[in-house]
C-alpha cells in the first residue's frame, strides 16, 4: 500500500492507495493549532496503525501547509502551526512507517492530483489555488509539479493587490471571507447572510451559497468582491505563466458555481486582450481529496 497524508492548518487526512493510486481507506482527524506540530505528529502516531491494520506501506507521499524543501522533505516555514519549522517530516516519517518518503507543499501536490486525476485532465500547463484557511497555489506542466527555485511555491495567496501590502490570502481565504462576514452581519443584520452566518461562530463563508442563491444582495456584493480580488490576483499568473486551466478547490470554493462563474467573469477585464479568451476556470474535481489524491501519485512517483 501506499500511504498519503495531508498536514494543515485546520485537518490532518491520512489515505491508504492501491497500486494504482486509488484510496483505499481513510482516517480525517481535526487540528487544533493550540497543541502545535508535536500534537499532529502524535495524532499521526495513533492513527496509522489503526489505518494500516496490519498492511505494510511502500511508499509515503505527503502534502504539507506550508514552504517545504521539497528535495529532502525538511519544513522551511510554519505559517499556521507553531513547531513545524525546520523540522525534517520526510526522516520523521522513514522512521516511523519505514518506508521512503516523498514531502511538498499541500498545493503543489494538490495540483498535481488534480492535473493527473481530476479537472485539469487533459489540460497543460494546469494552475490549481486552494481557497482555505489560507491561499495557496500550485502549477503543474506537463504532469509535474513545477518547482522553480527553491523552496519552490506558486504563493499566489502572497501575491500584493496593492502597494500597502494588502496580499490574496488578507481577502480571499477562508478565515478572511469569515471575518468579512462577520462585518457585515453587524452593519448589515437584517440581510440573508447575516440571519444564517449568526447560527454560526466560525467558518461563515458556508453559508454564503445558500444567501447568493436566495438573492440576497449583501452575499452577491461580497461574493462579487471576492471574485475580482482572486481574478486579480489571477491575472498575474496568466500573464506570466499562461495556464491552460485554473483549478479552484480549498474549503472555499465549495461556494460553487456562483464563485467559479464570477472569478471567470472578473478575470476577462484584467488581461491583455492577446490572451482572450484565456484559461478556463473550473471547480476542482478531487475535493477534499484534492492533497491526498496527489501525495499518492507523488509517491509513486518518487525515486
Amino acid at each position: 500500500m501506499t500511504l498519503g497524508i495531508e498536514i494543515g492548518g485546520t485537518k490532518l487526512l491520512l489515505v491508504l492507495g492501491d497500486r494504482t493510486g486509488k484510496i483505499c481507506d481513510r482516517r480525517k482527524l481535526p487540528v487544533d493549532p493550540a497543541r502545535g506540530a508535536a500534537g499532529i505528529r502524535h495524532q499521526i502516531e495513533g492513527a496509522l496503525p489503526k489505518l494500516l491494520n496490519g498492511r505494510r506501506i511502500m511508499r509515503v507521499g505527503v502534502g504539507f501547509g506550508g514552504p517545504v524543501d521539497w528535495k529532502t522533505g525538511r519544513i522551511c516555514r510554519s505559517h499556521q502551526i507553531e513547531g513545524w519549522s525546520e523540522f525534517d517530516l520526510a526522516g520523521w516519517l522513514r522512521q516511523l512507517t519505514g518506508a521512503p518518503v516523498a514531502a511538498d507543499n499541500d498545493a503543489n501536490v494538490a495540483a498535481l492530483g488534480e492535473a493527473v486525476r481530476g479537472a485539469g485532465v487533459g489540460f497543460n500547463p494546469v494552475f490549481y489555488v486552494t481557497l482555505g484557511s489560507g491561499v495557496g497555489g500550485g502549477l503543474a506542466v506537463d504532469g509535474r509539479i513545477y518547482h522553480g527555485a527553491k523552496p519552490g511555491e506558486a504563493e499566489i495567496g502572497h501575491v500584493r493587490l496593492d502597494r500597502q501590502g494588502t496580499i490574496v490570502e488578507a481577502r480571499c481565504s477562508g478565515w478572511a471571507v469569515d471575518a468579512r462576514i462577520r462585518e457585515l452581519s453587524a452593519k448589515e443584520p437584517k440581510s440573508v447572510l447575516a440571519r444564517l452566518a449568526g447560527q454560526t461562530m466560525g467558518g461563515e463563508a458556508k453559508h454564503l451559497a445558500t444567501a447568493w442563491q436566495q438573492g440576497d444582495a449583501a452575499a452577491r456584493r461580497l461574493l462579487q468582491e471576492t471574485a475580482e480580488d482572486l481574478a486579480f490576483g489571477l491575472s498575474h499568473v496568466v500573464h506570466l505563466l499562461h495556464p491552460e486551466i485554473i483549478v479552484l478547490g480549498g474549503g472555499l470554493s465549495g461556494v460553487g458555481e456562483p464563485l467559479r462563474a464570477s472569478v471567470a467573469s472578473a478575470l476577462r477585464p484584467f488581461m491583455m486582450e492577446a490572451f482572450a479568451p484565456g484559461p478556463g476556470i473550473v471547480l476542482a474535481a478531487l475535493g477534499e481529496d484534492a492533497v491526498p489524491t496527489g501525495a499518492l501519485e507523488l509517491a509513486r512517483r518518487a525515486n
